[in-house]
């Protein structure tokens, strides 16, 4: 049996990359340097996979930004304001895709969730009377130098099906001509990139992650089949058709690709083997996906092993490849690296570089017919961790067994609401930030000071009251009419909150990519959630007595914190949720007497979290929405609260916004040009919402004009009555310099449009 992983992260693990690209961004390093530490990189994971010993290592899985854009620059799909672009030299043009073209004043791509997890990609934009100019793929060099190296490479590439279903496809040909009408264009273009590849590998790992949702329309799954025909025949018995993120929804179309492997996720469609392998043409292999690429826990030896003998049984081990359920992109790079974990916990755990040794042991236990010291080693681990106290807290699980319906409803309905928060007096359109503000170099040094013992506890209260007072003074000066207090003493939204709640533990390097060079560091949830003590209240109530401007009290939600952490395995999701909700629903209510009479709970995650198959995801948004609402409704119909929701396509889903029965709902959707909004026009909204009149993920800073003008795209779908006015998203990844300005031109644009 031969073992494979679906991608490795490509960050490094130490953040080399995200050092170096930003590095290369403020003009540090060159264009050179910046290569060469990449190579440097692919070098070391192609190292790990093959000294793990996995038969093959990934390329094409390192992206210097996003795969999604490298398909999208090999192909030379440039959406039509980015023809000024279509001149500059290639590494210019691609960031400028990325982050926007400062110097010419184009915004940068769309950007979105990554089916349900938090990586975010670029969205193609389609626009059918453009003309492409085709350019190059780094996967060809890449597996050319591993090959080289005394590697072997299987090439990764996102496949032309789902490029084409997260495509957006622009305004002017939405009316009568389809996306997909592009696909004559794309297949083409792939078989000269595998005709290319094939010399060098045994397998291509093609990606189509649709097959296992409803993305891919009749028009997509009826030429399905014809494409793949015209791909086979420019790499032989080379590729591997690749699911994952659950089931696949309707396999015939895999089956009858005539690919030479096809790859499935039996981490989140564990039931999809039986049928698979009855209908599995005699042809094809199989790989299954057996090491869970999306969470941090060991894999279960004993449990896993069935599926192997079973398809063994079947196919015989000639035909079976042992793999990822999916890119390890979404795991930490290494474990060795954590030294201060609890040992029951560490013990648990299994980072990207312990995920391949485990697929090599998988198939040396296999090989050995289930016996060996191996599995029991494995066995007795998992039985060690499972009893320790922490785990389960009686308390906890009592008060979540005794949650009732009325806990999730507010006292009244939204328009009594409305009125008895008539006293907080805001103009029309009235302007605000989504919470965070630039973190400074001065800030982040005070916490590491704090953390390292250089300077006392009164020392940081100090320091951080002052940073804010500095942003609140800010907010006054701009004239924003409702302010934040900025979260100078957040490191993150989630673990700050982890770090106040028991039943979590943290890493000192569990880093993965959320996107280009933005890293994240998820909390762990091993145990029952509860809180310990207020974790804000001091903060808000210190901001609020500096200004007589309402002060939002800023909280991140139960939804958030669970999708944004590494979950325990051995309790619901669901049940884990509503722990959480009932420890930020005691939150809400200190800020509350605390006189705080603005809350906004952040659900930044709440479309991310929904499973991609239709049948899971009303499932998932019902106990999303009740653990919202638990954590929000016990408060009085005049404290007014808010949700933030950025980077995710929330159409579908606006009938359950609407159930979370916030008063005021803030929403990415600048970089879409307000095209969010259209769902607002075929749905009665009754609540206020703010959409996002800026891309704070870009350098750039727009011109009052180009906000005014998204003001009034907004006005066309939404009462003025309804609309806030604010940025898309947190601000703390700008600086001071981006930030001010554009927070200028954002109140000069709400007063213009006011006028109006």
């Amino acid at each position: 049996m031969l073992t494979h992983v679906l991608g490795f992260p490509s960050i490094g693990k130490k953040r080399e990359l995200k050092q170096a690209l930003e590095s290369f961004w403020k003009g540090g390093i060159s264009q050179e340097s910046l290569a060469a530490a990449c190579r440097e990189l692919k070098k070391r994971h192609w190292r790990v996979q093959k000294d793990s010993g996995l038969d093959f290592v990934s390329t094409g899985d390192f992206s210097l930004y996003d795969r999604m854009l490298d398909i999208t620059c090999m192909l030379g799909a440039l959406p039509p304001r980015f023809i000024p672009c279509a001149g500059d030299p290639p590494l210019e043009r691609y960031f400028s895709l990325a982050r926007g073209d400062i110097r010419r004043n184009i915004p940068a791509l769309d950007m979105t969730k990554w089916f349900d997890t938090n990586y975010h990609y670029l969205v193609p934009e389609i626009d059918i009377h453009s003309p492409w100019t085709g350019g190059t793929h780094p996967v060809i060099e890449d597996t050319r130098l591993a090959g080289k190296l005394g590697f072997s490479p299987k090439p990764a590439l996102i496949g032309p099906f789902t490029w084409l279903a997260l495509a957006k496809a622009a305004a002017k040909n939405r009316n009568g001509v389809s996306k997909w009408s592009r696909l004559k264009t794309l297949i083409p273009a792939y078989a000269e990139l595998l005709a290319a590849l094939a010399p060098h590998c045994a397998f291509i790992q093609i990606e189509e992650p649709v097959l296992c949702t409803e993305l891919l329309p009749e028009e997509g799954a009826g030429d399905f089949r014809e494409a793949y025909a015209g791909l086979n025949a420019a790499a032989p018995g080379k590729i591997m058709l690749t699911a994952y993120f659950g089931p696949l929804r309707n396999p015939e179309p895999a089956l009858a690709s005539g690919c030479a492997a096809l790859h499935v996720d039996l981490v989140r469609g564990g039931g999809q083997l039986e049928a698979l392998l009855d209908k599995l043409p005699a042809g094809m292999a199989l790989s299954l996906g057996l090491v869970d690429g999306r969470n941090i826990w060991k894999t279960d030896y004993a449990k896993t092993l069935p599926l192997i003998e079973r398809a063994v049984s079947a196919l015989g081990g000639e035909r079976v490849l042992l793999g990822s359920s999916c890119s390890l992109l979404h795991s930490p790079v290494d474990l060795a690296e954590e030294t201060a974990l609890p040992e029951h916990i560490k013990g648990r755990m299994a980072f990207a570089v312990q995920k391949c040794a485990e697929l090599s042991a998988l198939r040396d236990i296999a090989a050995r017919g289930g016996r060996g010291s191996v599995i029991e080693e494995n066995a007795a681990l998992l039985k060690a961790a499972a009893p320790h106290p922490g785990n389960r807290v009686d308390a906890v699980r009592e008060r979540a067994a005794a949650i009732t319906p009325a806990m999730r409803s507010r006292q009244s309905a939204y328009p009594q609401r409305r009125a008895a928060q008539a006293y907080l007096n805001l103009p029309p359109l009235p302007t605000t930030t989504i919470g965070s503000f630039p973190q400074t170099a001065a800030i982040r040094k005070t916490r590491l000071d704090y953390r390292r013992g250089v300077i006392t506890e009164a020392d940081y209260i100090a320091a951080i009251k002052g940073e804010i007072r500095d942003c609140v003074e800010k907010q006054e000066r701009l004239g924003l009419d409702v302010l934040v207090h900025g979260e100078a003493e957040r490191n993150d939204m989630v673990e700050y909150f982890g770090q106040r709640l028991g039943g979590f533990c943290f890493t000192q390097n569990g880093w993965v990519q959320s996107y280009g060079s933005r890293c994240v560091k998820p909390p762990v949830i091993y145990g029952d959630v509860y809180r310990k003590q207020p974790m804000t209240v001091d903060w808000i109530r210190y901001a609020q007595s500096l200004t007589q401007k309402p002060v939002k009290g800023m909280l991140t939600g139960p939804v958030t914190i669970l999708c944004w952490s590494f979950v325990r395995d051995d309790l619901a999701r669901s049940e884990v949720c509503a722990q959480i909700a009932l420890a930020v629903r005691d939150e809400v209510g200190d800020l509350e007497k605390a006189g705080i009479r603005i809350i906004q709970i952040d659900e930044a995650a709440l479309r991310e979290g929904m499973p991609p198959a239709r049948a899971e995801a009303e499932t998932y948004l019902r106990w999303a929405v009740d653990a919202f609402r638990l954590a929000s409704a016990g408060v009085e119909d005049s404290t007014q609260i808010h949700t933030h929701m950025c980077y995710s396509e929330f159409n579908a889903i606006l009938p359950w916004i609407a159930q979370m029965d916030a008063d005021v709902i803030s929403i990415e959707s600048s970089r879409g040009g307000m095209e969010l909004l259209d769902a607002f026009s075929g749905f009665h909204y009754q609540g206020e919402v703010g959409p996002g009149v800026y891309d704070i993920h870009s350098p750039r800073v727009p011109a009052a004009e180009e906000m005014t003008e998204l003001l009034r795209r907004a006005l066309r779908h939404i009462p003025k009555e309804q609309l806030w006015v604010n940025p898309d998203c947190g601000l703390k990844t700008r600086r001071w310099d981006e930030a001010y300005p554009a927070l200028e031109n954002m109140v000069a644009a709400a007063r213009q449009v006011r006028a109006e």
